[in-house]
């Protein structure tokens, strides 16, 4: 029996929560509880791979699921960014599922059918934002997102997570609520649709200066996006285990916030209009600021996963840049680096948590010779740091190259200046840990011990060898984002 395409839509939404009920019912029996989350990436990979191969041959994909007011709707409709998001958390949720397993295990981590559950349930939540047809749909997901990874985050149950939590869900829902839902509520009001549209949606004679307070509370009201100040969200859910972070910053949360940023610059604004407003270019200003701050605040960091919670909230800058430089070139890169920086990112905290398993060391300083112990862990790391500097022969080299051509594109040539200093920093504050690693001697007597549980090994040279394919089928990746209908 063949599958209508809104079928096969609303199961790639639906899979993940589909899987809930048996993870929890398996609950005692580990291995069928993980076997079931294994079970249901594959299938959703399996799954977005054949959307993905429909669209690629110009197959118009979409779903309808409620309409609660005249122009006002669930619906679902497949463009060529979407997809590309939904494939990258599709794939990385497997991924993660395998690390978790050896990192859940290996750390004897309580309520672990709780954190799959919720794990699976965020990987819908990201599914309904990355496919969405309209913007009232993606705020719906995104909100879901935000609530169901509240549990992740204060997954230890101390004070200390709960704190994270607070702060975490706190920042997250007032500036949705306070910014994001107005911005929608005028888009609607003004346009009459909140449909993402190639061109934009507002009427010719909308004034600049709505416009120009519209964006604003687009860019600080997605604060998933964590442009500066409404970024310390980020650094306080780092209470949450590994896996988690892994999440955060690669697979869901951030992605997330860059990715509605970066819908909602091209197909509610329109790149035109985006690039006529006098109001983007201090957000370019700010966008830059928050590269540059957090890159430094993260050289300053011991604690690993602090630096490179800094290091996510200047590489969303990033993002968010080449979305508000509003040329085609900039949008494909900011594109690019989103899937470019998923695989960097969630290798370094991969390796993170596996040092925490084999070493129980949380600390910068802590690592001096520890490279002779895991010697595959650091290599993994090395790679992944690499790519998130931009260097050859890794992924991130071209996402960098393609926006400084946008910034150049648009005349903001002060940009490539910001992104080659940001580039050295990177260096300073990532290769530092396998420098440490490999090449200091010990501070005391050398304890036994070596690479972290094999699941977890696994994973993250998976990842780390994707830093090395992407490197390679960039340009395909860049051809596919070209499609975009972007006027």
């Amino acid at each position: 029996m063949t599958m209508t395409t809104e079928t096969l839509i609303s199961l790639a939404i639906l899979i993940p929560v589909l899987a809930v009920p048996g993870i929890v019912l398996l609950g005692r029996y580990e291995n069928l509880r993980e076997g079931v989350s294994l079970l249901a990436a594959a299938l959703l990979s399996w799954l977005v791979f054949g959307l993905y191969q429909q669209h690629s041959d110009g197959v118009v994909l979409s779903a309808h699921w409620l309409e609660l007011l005249p122009g006002l709707s669930i619906a679902f409709r497949i463009e060529s960014l979407g997809m590309m998001f939904a494939m990258i958390a599709s794939s990385l949720w497997f991924v993660t599922v395998v690390y978790a397993i050896g990192y859940m295990r290996g750390h004897k981590e309580k309520n672990q059918t709780r954190f799959y559950a919720c794990f699976a349930v965020a990987i819908s939540a990201v599914m309904g934002v990355a496919l969405a047809e309209n913007l009232f749909t993606l705020f719906v997901f995104y909100e879901v997102l935000s609530l169901c990874t509240y549990p992740l985050v204060t997954h230890a149950g101390t004070d200390k997570a709960r704190h994270g939590g607070r702060v975490y869900l706190g920042i997250l829902l007032s500036t949705s609520i306070a910014l994001f839902l107005p911005a929608i509520i005028i888009t609607w009001m003004v346009s009459g649709t909140l449909s993402f549209t190639p061109g934009g949606v507002f009427p010719d004679d909308t004034s600049v200066g709505l416009l120009s307070l519209l964006l604003v509370l687009f860019a600080f009201g997605v604060g998933k996006a964590a442009l500066m100040p409404f970024h310390r969200w980020l650094p306080s859910a780092m209470v949450a285990p590994t896996p988690v972070s892994a999440l955060l910053h690669a697979v869901a949360v951030v992605k997330a916030g860059v990715f509605t940023v970066l819908k909602i610059v091209v197909f509610i604004f329109g790149l035109e209009t985006a690039h006529a407003l006098p109001v983007t270019e201090w957000l370019i200003y700010l966008a830059c600021a928050s590269i540059l701050l957090a890159s430094l605040v993260a050289m300053r960091q011991d604690n690993i996963k602090a630096r490179l919670a800094y290091s996510t909230i200047s590489q969303l800058g990033y993002i968010t840049l080449g979305a508000l430089l509003a040329t085609a070139t900039g949008v494909v890169g900011s594109a690019l680096h989103i899937a470019m920086h998923a695989a960097g990112k969630i290798t370094l905290f991969f390796c993170a948590g596996a040092i925490y398993v084999a070493a129980h060391k949380t600390l910068v300083s802590e690592l001096d010779g520890l490279g002779r112990k895991m010697p595959y862990t650091f290599a993994a790391f090395t790679l992944a740091a690499l790519s998130i500097i931009g260097l050859p022969p890794t992924g991130g080299t071209w996402s960098k190259w393609t926006l400084m051509i946008g910034s150049v594109d648009s005349g903001y040539l002060f940009v490539l200046a910001v992104l080659a200093l940001s580039s050295l920093l990177n260096i300073v504050y990532l290769l530092e840990l396998p420098a440490r690693a490999f090449l200091r001697q010990p501070a005391g007597v050398e304890k036994p011990g070596g690479e972290a549980p094999w699941p977890s090994l696994l994973a993250l040279s998976v990842t780390a060898a994707s830093c090395l394919v992407l490197f390679f089928s960039a340009g395909h990746i860049k051809q596919f984002l070209e499609g975009m209908n972007l006027s």
